[in-house]
């Protein structure tokens, strides 16, 4: 599965935002990977997240696969609109 993003918060993604977003996506069996300016990394990595300096109005797309990538789709696209961090481009 893959959605897109736009960063929504004043300050982007920035370190308590990203361990949030460490932190659940650690909960799935499924891969999760984060992209963003033209790279690529697991988003069960805080470095890697924190590497892409994603800031706002930005766009990014979230990709997970394996057997439980809906469930794990579902909760980050909440997690990103609870915290006021990003809105998906396209639903």
């Amino acid at each position: 599965m893959e959605k897109s993003f736009k960063v929504i918060a004043e300050n982007g993604i920035h370190a308590r935002p990203a361990t949030n977003l460490v932190t659940l996506a650690n909960r799935y069996k499924s891969d999760i990977w984060l992209m963003a300016n033209q790279k690529t990394v697991d988003m069960k990595s805080i470095m890697g997240v924190m590497s892409l300096g994603i800031y706002r109005h930005a766009e990014f797309i979230v990709r997970t696969q394996g057997e439980d990538e809906s469930e794990a789709m579902d909760a980050i696209t909440e997690l990103l609109i609870k915290d006021n961090l990003g809105l998906p481009l396209h639903e």
